[in-house]
């Protein structure tokens, strides 16, 4: 199971804490129980083991980067964390993580590259308003990634792309802004963007 579909599954952003996911889970649990959902038993009953699978595995990923990052800070004196501190905070920010992200790289090199493919398929599927959520929560638990980055500015001009065609121009106008300042650097982003202002400006 990928950890963006167990997110999905439980109703959570990817920079949920380990309590949020337990209280998400026992409200989605009550919610799916076959006993609570007796006019359609089967398919609470699907649900429900697909809400306690994702739970499972996310608690137990979440148990190891807990026990890594435990015995991390045992093995070491406290002359030593001091020493190490700055490092680690210039290797997080090197690999484009929070302070707050997972301690295991794989877990979090996985975490991102799940998000990426669920983006994909939400801006497929014309979704803006959950992609902009899921894109917005990558970037806060990677805040220094450029590709994280780079996807958040894309999702933002493919956002006002359809407000603007939905006629809601000044929200569309709000969004363009922000793909811009969030990868300013991107000229293809740049010309898609001014193509998307050349519709608006006549109107407004």
């Amino acid at each position: 199971m990928e950890l963006a579909e167990c997110y999905r599954l439980l109703e959570l952003t990817p920079d949920a804490g380990i309590e949020e996911i337990k209280t998400s889970y026992r409200r989605l649990a009550r919610r799916y129980h076959p006993d609570v959902n007796p006019n359609n038993r089967e398919q609470a009953h699907t649900k429900f083991i697909q809400v306690t699978e994702a739970y499972k595995y996310l608690l137990k990923q979440v148990s190891k980067q807990k026990t890594s990052s435990q015995s991390n800070s045992t093995s070491t004196s406290q002359t030593s964390a001091s020493k190490t501190q700055p490092k680690t905070e210039t290797k997080r920010k090197q690999q484009g993580t929070s302070p707050h992200a997972s301690a295991s790289p794989e877990l979090d090199r996985q975490l991102k590259w799940d998000s990426y493919y669920q983006l994909q398929d939400l801006l497929q599927q014309r979704q803006f308003v959950r992609a902009t959520t899921l894109v917005e929560s990558l970037a806060k638990r990677f805040p220094n990634d450029l590709e994280v980055r780079q996807w958040q500015a894309i999702t933002y001009q493919q956002r006002g792309r359809q407000l603007v065609n939905e006629g809601q121009f000044d929200l569309a106008a709000t969004f363009l802004k922000k793909a811009l300042s969030t990868d300013p650097q991107n000229r293809s982003l740049w010309y898609e963007v001014d193509r998307d202002f050349q519709r608006i400006d006549p109107i407004l």
